[in-house]
């Protein structure tokens, strides 16, 4: 139990205690009611809801409700005031010991302090990266395997049960596409002239190693043979070869995926068929003819009756085709095969990392994930923005190896693994993002990877000074500081802020956590080198300074804690 939680608890006891007396009506539900960290420090300590989320159940204006509540939260051991601000919202100040008690919880958890099992040891099935696997993966592969990953962790840390997914798109046109292109290379590595790749095919740098790999696997079988006889092979092999480079780059970015499915064998073994099935059976197929799309001239539009999933009865704009009118089922009947899956192999709810070029498939996707489980909100979709590279402010397009795009090796060379996982979650993921090589790499409080790598760095060098011998009993009670109290109070909201990060499926809060937890513990080491009195290590002051000591260690564990959800190094040394 934490601060935050013992409040609740008290507050809990306190509107018991009012509806015994008959000032609150029985059968109030308490439940939206959090004490929480005010926005705005001068407020106070602690800043709860409850005046606002319960007047309605309480048949009260909120002002009235809070000025009843205040005299029974002055009442809890601990709090020193209680104000009323605007229409009802109550601030509290508290002693300083009982935010000091979180410095105990802390280091008695370790690096498990605010890992919970509100999960439950629930299923979860995240999907992300599941690039096509027509080439190397790209930098904006790069943000949407971050944010899929640090989704994965934090979920962990939440008691969830996970599996982390990569659907592999081997099906369909474009790794034809593919296979013709690597055939090209394929020739070349046999000595042919091939000349310009043509367009429409891939030009990549990255093929001439799979060609080469080719002629060492298949020899000159397959030279001046019709199509008919070496695309399926060739087709197999490339992806497996380029599949095993995704693998590689997503290891050096530090993900380990639990499953790779392949859209081919879900079509090969007739999923595509079931899933029709179970639609049709429910009652979410028809026979019809679609109105022609928006901007679209009727000379343009033909016309035709086709097998339609009723999309728009789950929210969707339109109903959408399952069959294209070859006879042969589409893409999107495709990915409902998948979700499908998904949800017979889990049970449980499905979060989709997607780059924000796949906007428009979102509410079909979420439609038929509700026709095919019966419910609401079983599936989550999170769309990724751009990634701008720069290099000093001037834009980076090109890769040697790829030719047209940066991948997401080249950036791994450039900066490293842990820079590129925390900052890709320094923004909203709807946001834009601007990635500097020059800023990110740069040492100062402008980096906000190394300004909190720093900040565990620092706090490793305190602790090193007295040999990592931290007191296992202090007066707690000295820290008073506000310099000290600031690093505290953020002590004491991460078990809170884990848990609320989960369940909005938000890991960036993470980092935003992060971030003000090293600006608050640097704010505070430069407070001692400016006034003696604030030094962590005090010789004439033995009891303050294993109060101290004890501070640094929580910090250094906590901010190892975040790291270890985002998968990244908490360096001890910079």
């Amino acid at each position: 139990m934490n601060i935050f939680t013992l409040f609740e608890a008290e507050f809990e006891t306190i509107v018991a205690s009012l509806q015994t007396a008959g000032s609150l009506p029985s059968g109030i539900d308490v439940s939206r009611v959090v004490f929480e960290l005010p926005r705005d420090a001068s407020h106070g300590d602690l800043a709860c809801n409850a005046a606002m989320v319960l007047a309605k159940q309480a048949g009260m204006k909120p002002r009235d409700l809070a000025e009843m509540l205040t005299s029974a939260l002055a009442g809890i051991d601990g709090v020193t005031d209680v104000e009323i601000a605007g229409p009802g919202f109550l601030n509290l100040r508290v002693e300083a010991r009982l935010w000091a008690m979180e410095i105990d919880a802390v280091i008695a958890a370790g690096t498990d302090y605010g890992r919970n099992a509100s999960g439950a040891g629930m299923p979860v099935n995240v999907e992300y990266v599941s690039a096509n696997p027509t080439g190397p993966l790209h930098a904006a592969h790069a943000r949407g395997a971050v944010l899929g990953d640090a989704m994965a962790g934090l979920l962990d840390f939440c008691g969830w049960k996970v599996t982390r997914e990569y659907y592999i798109n081997d099906a369909g046109a474009q790794v034809d596409v593919l296979a013709r292109s690597a055939y090209l290379r394929y020739c070349e590595a046999q000595g042919r002239e091939i000349g310009e790749i043509p367009s429409g095919l891939y030009p990549g740098a990255y093929l001439i190693e799979v060609g080469t790999a080719l002629v060492a696997e298949f020899g000159d079988r397959y030279l001046d043979k019709e199509e008919a006889q070496w695309l399926a092979p060739v087709r197999s092999f490339t992806i497996d070869a380029i599949m095993a480079g995704i693998r590689d780059d997503l290891q050096m970015l530090g993900i380990d995926m639990d499953r790779f499915s392949s859209e081919r064998a879900l079509v090969d073994s007739g999923a595509v068929k079931t899933a029709f099935d179970r639609l049709e059976a429910a009652g979410h197929i028809y026979r019809g003819v679609l109105e022609p799309p928006k901007g679209k001239e009727p000379e343009d539009w033909e016309p035709r009756e086709q097998l339609l999933f009723r999309a728009s009865a789950f929210g969707d704009d339109t109903d959408r085709p399952l069959q294209k009118s070859n006879g042969s089922w589409t893409y999107f009947a495709s990915d409902v095969a998948y979700h499908m899956d998904k949800l017979d192999r889990t049970g449980g709810p499905l979060i989709n990392i997607f780059g924000v070029d796949h906007g428009g498939y979102v509410k079909r996707m979420m439609a038929a994930v509700e026709a095919l489980s019966g419910q609401k909100g079983q599936l989550d979709i999170q769309l990724c923005q751009l990634v701008n590279l720069m290099a000093d402010g001037i834009p980076v397009k090109m890769s040697k190896r790829a030719g047209n795009f940066v991948t997401v090796r080249d950036v791994i060379d450039a900066v490293g693994a842990d820079v590129i996982r925390f900052i890709m979650l320094t923004r909203r993921s709807e946001q834009t993002l601007d990635f500097d090589y020059a800023r990110v790499t740069e040492q100062s409080r402008d980096n906000p990877v190394f300004y909190v790598q720093y900040a565990h760095a620092r706090a490793c060098s305190v602790l090193r000074q007295t040999g990592d011998d931290v007191p296992e009993d202090a007066a707690l009670d000295q820290l008073t500081d506000p310099a000290e109290m600031a690093v505290i109070r953020q002590l004491a909201s991460w078990p809170r802020l884990v848990v609320s990060a989960a369940r909005a499926h938000e890991p960036h809060r993470i980092a935003f956590y992060l971030m003000d937890l090293a600006a608050a513990f640097h704010a505070l080491w430069t407070a001692g080198r400016e006034t003696p009195e604030l030094r962590f290590i005090r010789e004439d002051a033995p009891g303050l300074t294993a109060a101290r000591l004890r501070l640094v260690k929580a910090t250094a564990l906590v901010i190892r804690s975040g790291l270890g959800i985002l998968a990244i190094d908490a360096l001890e040394e910079m």
